[in-house]
């Protein structure tokens, strides 16, 4: 995964937006735009931001408060590692955020 990309996963069950960004750290958020139901997998990321096609709204990946309207709410944010080369998500939110 190159960087600035994002791919759609799942873990146990949970939807997942996975971001190699552009800072060369890996991000995952809960794949749904908290302003509307659409998949934030197939937004752009720019920077630490990942951006919801439908409106427009972008999303901080470290913290996931929306950066932009419409959305006002943020998203759940779940702590990423790496070891091995293998990419390892913890379901519970950092940023203290359920979906």
């Amino acid at each position: 995964m190159g960087k600035g990309t994002v791919r759609q996963v799942e873990v146990e069950g949970t939807e997942i937006a996975l971001v190699h960004a552009d800072d060369d750290n890996f991000y995952a958020v809960y794949d749904e735009c908290s302003h509307a139901a659409v998949a934030l997998s197939e937004g752009e990321v720019e920077g630490c931001t990942l951006e919801c096609w439908l409106h427009g709204s972008r999303f901080d990946l470290r913290t996931g408060e929306p950066t932009g309207l419409p959305a006002t709410e943020p998203v759940p944010v779940y702590p990423v590692e790496i070891r091995d080369g293998d990419v390892y998500i913890d379901l519970n939110p950092s940023n203290g955020v359920t979906k």
